[in-house]
């Protein structure tokens, strides 16, 4: 059990803890209300800002002279309507403005109508050709045709004096790839080949048999007693052993 000395200390102890909290709450919200209020107490004291504004003065607009007045006043066109009305002039004009017209131009003549950059343009035009349709313009002359080597295929094969066999491509052969390459060439008139082109042949077998053909060597053709260049066409056969 509690003795009555130590309940009553502590009561006591109690009492001074609660009185000092709320005297601290007390104080503390005073304070806080004087904070708030101070301005609004003394709003008139505080200091204010005046914006000093000195006015610029704008100068003012000068005049035209007066002769300037007047040309302007004079150029101004005179007219007796408003809007869709005509109205009664105030005062008769001392003289009567005059309209300068240009002149007219020339009349453009039949024989001027032709048209820039046709092929002919004769002294009557347009209208002269339409009336006589039978003077038809002379086409230019067709161009000369382009003389061509003779064709020859089967007489070159006794004028070959110097033949290179092609070289069997590896890649073909393992692949059993086999047959013809044709090919036209022309022969100039020293024998060689020039303007060699592919007609048909297989992708693998094409670049030996070219390279092989262009090796090759032909007796001139004559023609008339001159050396001339021929177009002929070369078969490479390519055939593969045990075939």
């Amino acid at each position: 059990m509690l003795t009555p000395g130590i309940t009553e200390a502590t009561r006591r102890d109690t009492s001074r803890r609660t009185w000092a909290t709320l005297t601290s709450f007390a104080v503390q919200t005073m304070g806080l209300g004087i904070l708030v209020l101070l301005p609004l107490i003394y709003i008139q004291g505080l200091p204010q800002l005046k914006l000093l504004t000195t006015p610029i003065p704008v100068p003012a607009a000068a005049e035209p002279p007066a002769p300037a007045r007047e040309q302007m006043h004079e150029s101004k066109p005179q007219t007796n309507t408003m809007g869709d009305q005509m109205v009664e002039p105030s005062s008769i004009p001392a003289e009567v403005l005059r309209l300068h017209e240009s002149e007219l131009p020339a009349p453009i003549s039949a024989g001027d109508l032709g048209v820039v950059g046709s092929i002919e343009r004769n002294s009557h035009g347009v209208i002269d050709s339409i009336v006589n349709p039978n003077d038809t313009v002379q086409p230019p002359p067709a161009p000369a045709p382009v003389a061509r080597p003779p064709r020859v295929s089967a007489m070159m094969q006794g004028y070959l004096v110097h033949r290179v066999e092609p070289m069997y491509p590896p890649l073909a052969k393992a692949a059993r790839i086999q047959g013809p390459v044709r090919l036209q060439a022309i022969i100039s008139k020293q024998g060689t080949i020039e303007n060699l082109q592919v007609l048909i042949g297989h992708p693998m077998l094409v670049t030996a048999a070219v390279q092989a053909v262009r090796q090759w060597r032909y007796r001139p053709y004559v023609l008339n007693g001159e050396p001339v260049e021929v177009e002929t066409e070369i078969t490479v056969n390519f055939v593969l052993s045990g075939s």
